[in-house]
C-alpha cells in the first residue's frame, strides 16, 4: 500500500459538476445540492485503511453539520473490476455496515475522478456557496488515532465557511491510497 498525497488544486477552482449513479439508486449532480452552503466532495473507497480510518469522522461531521446547510458527497472512482472491495454492491454493503449519512456515489468511468485531480483516498474538496474551493486536505491531523486529533482542519474549515469566513491558508494534503485508475 502505497501512501500519497493529495495534488495541489488552486483554491478559488470551480467545483465540476457530475451526474453520478449513488448506492441510492438515483442519479446526482450539483444542481441537486444548490442550497448547500458548504458541499464537500469526497474521494474515496470501501478498501483502503485510510479512507475507512476516516469515514467514522466523515460520518460525525454530517451528522453535527446536518441542519446547517452542510451536504456531504461521497465518490468512489476506483476499478471496480480489479479491486472488487470496490464494487457498487460492496458501497452498499460498507454504507450499511458504517451507517453512512450521505450520498456516496460510483464514478465507474473515472471522469470526474480525473477531472477533480483527484490522487488519494480520501481526497477532500471544500466547496463555499459560490462553488468554489475554499479548502482542500486532510480531515485532521492524525488519520490513525482518532484520540490524539489535535488539529481538526476539516472541521474547522467548514465551520469558517458557515461564518462566511475564508478557511485558513494553510492546508495540508490529504493523504490516502493511490486511487485506482484504470
Amino acid at each position: 500500500m502505497a501512501l500519497l498525497e493529495s495534488f495541489k488544486v488552486p483554491l478559488g477552482t470551480p467545483a465540476i459538476d457530475f451526474d453520478l449513479k449513488g448506492i441510492d439508486g438515483q442519479m446526482h449532480n450539483l444542481g441537486k445540492y444548490k442550497d448547500a452552503k458548504v458541499l464537500i466532495v469526497v474521494f474515496t473507497c470501501n478498501h483502503c485503511p485510510y479512507a475507512q480510518a476516516v469515514w467514522p469522522r466523515l460520518i460525525e461531521l454530517q451528522k453535527k453539520y446536518q441542519d446547517k446547510a452542510v451536504q456531504f458527497i461521497g465518490i468512489n472512482a476506483n476499478d471496480s473490476v480489479e479491486y472488487p472491495e470496490d464494487n457498487f454492491e460492496k458501497m452498499k454493503e460498507y454504507s450499511q455496515k458504517w451507517g453512512i449519512n450521505f450520498p456516496y456515489l460510483q464514478d465507474e468511468s473515472q471522469d470526474i475522478a480525473h477531472a477533480y485531480n483527484a490522487q488519494c483516498t480520501p481526497d477532500i474538496y471544500v466547496y463555499d456557496r459560490g462553488r468554489e474551493l475554499a479548502y482542500h486536505g486532510r480531515v485532521d491531523d492524525n488519520w490513525k488515532e482518532p484520540e490524539k486529533v489535535i488539529r481538526h482542519e476539516l472541521d474547522d474549515a467548514i465551520a469558517a465557511l458557515l461564518k462566511d469566513q475564508k478557511p485558513d491558508a494553510l492546508q495540508h494534503p490529504a493523504m490516502g491510497c493511490s486511487i485506482k485508475y484504470r
